[in-house]
């Protein structure tokens, strides 16, 4: 049973940056595509950016040109890097492997981020 453990979160003010690390306890390449979701207080959980086995990325319109994600192989761990953060980033951040036959989730405990003003 693979497991995905994130890292990473805090707090930040506006304007500043963090680097979200998951690391699973077995290769990346068993996934079909993993990523990275966000749920905020009130509201649903939402894409933020994923990345698939073959390393074409896909963002969310509120992220793109600020966050970033990517993977060490080697290490089995993929990052979102996050740049310009804005309060409105302030979630819990879950990173996500995913099967697609059949099609099967596992997420992360998530870690928090919180960006002040």
């Amino acid at each position: 049973q693979v497991q995905l453990v994130e890292s990473g979160g805090g707090l930040v003010q506006a304007g500043g940056s963090l680097r979200l690390s998951c690391a699973a306890s077995g290769s990346i390449f068993s996934f079909n595509s993993m990523g990275w979701y966000r749920q905020a207080p009130g509201k649903q959980r939402e894409l933020v950016a994923t990345m698939s086995r073959d390393g074409s990325a896909n963002y969310a319109d509120s992220v793109k040109g600020r966050f970033t994600i990517s993977r060490d192989n080697a290490k089995n761990t993929v990052y979102l890097q996050m740049n310009s953060l804005k309060p409105e980033d302030t979630a819990v951040y879950y990173c996500n492997g995913r099967w697609v036959v059949p099609l099967r989730n596992i997420w992360g405990q998530g870690t928090q981020v919180t960006v002040s003003s």
